[in-house]
């Protein structure tokens, strides 16, 4: 019998899964392709962004509003399963929330991949994904991710790892989020020259922390599903501002940026076509395998 193809993604927190792959979310998801988001954590030491819900209130309850917003988030994207991790956010490297005994920074990493073993067990996806050995920009999360993902990826058909963690299942793919900065950084300067806010114009910003990964193998064509990506982003009240940069960019320098999700093929154990890829299941779907 045919596995149903399944997508699994790997996120550090709520709000990250609309970002870098909610395109790929809701088309797969339209698709009929089972999709099963994994958030790690739920984002505690997120910052509230609109001056309206910065209470002390709001701030003590951050990790449950931050829940129902993923919630949210993902009935717009069509995921199928959410799948919560127990760790607490870490908070950005090198600040005093790194030391809470809970987060996920401090979270000892073989159990982690255990979990994710688990559930890779349980659900069976040919494609796994998640961020690059930097995480994309350096938060401790987002490394911690990668990494039990990676390898989850090599144990979860290995029948002498993790035997409590279920019956053996290889996935066929292995993903990392690619992040285009140089492509962010001409539409910013395009929107600075408009007289338009930027990043750029932010105290302490530092476009160097993100990583513009050459190794681009893999680029999704996500136009049909930009609507349901923005609404999913939406839903992230706390954390991203009407005006965020990802909103606020003018409606003519939307298609270069959001028209396609980039990503980067790290291993595959089926014969993938030669090229760049259009779409991560390439070689697993019916008359290829």
């Amino acid at each position: 019998m045919t596995e149903p193809l399944t997508l699994m993604i790997v996120h550090a927190h709520p709000d990250d899964e609309a970002i870098g792959t909610g395109g790929i979310l809701a088309r797969y998801s339209a698709e009929g392709i089972n999709t099963v988001l994994v958030t790690c954590t739920l984002g505690e030491e997120g910052e509230i962004v609109l001056p309206e819900l910065d209470t002390e209130e709001n701030h003590q309850r951050l990790a449950e509003i931050r829940r129902e917003e993923l919630l949210a988030a993902v009935k717009h994207l069509g995921i199928n399963q959410l799948e919560l991790l127990p760790y607490r956010d870490s908070g950005m490297a090198g600040t005093p929330s790194n030391q809470h005994p809970e987060c996920f920074a401090q979270a000892d990493l073989d159990e982690a991949t255990g979990r994710l073993v688990a559930l890779v067990r349980q659900y069976r996806p040919q494609v796994l994904m998640s961020y690059n050995e930097h995480g994309g920009y350096g938060h401790p999360d987002h490394i911690n991710a990668h990494k039990i993902t990676v390898a989850a990826f090599d144990a979860a058909g290995d029948a002498s790892k993790y035997p409590e963690a279920g019956a053996p299942w290889t996935p066929s793919k292995l993903y990392y989020v690619s992040f285009r900065r140089a492509l962010w950084l001409s539409a910013w300067e395009a929107m600075s020259q408009r007289g338009l806010k930027t990043p750029l114009d932010e105290e302490g910003f530092d476009p160097g922390r993100y990583v513009d990964d050459p190794r681009n193998t893999t680029t999704i064509d996500v136009r049909a599903y930009l609507p349901q990506k923005m609404r999913a982003l939406q839903e992230h009240r706390t954390q991203i501002r009407p005006d965020w940069m990802w909103l606020a960019v003018p409606e003519d320098l939307r298609d270069e940026l959001f028209n396609h999700e980039h990503f980067i093929r790290v291993a595959s154990r089926v014969d993938v076509p030669e090229g760049e890829e259009a779409d991560i299941f390439a070689g697993l779907r019916d008359g290829q395998l």
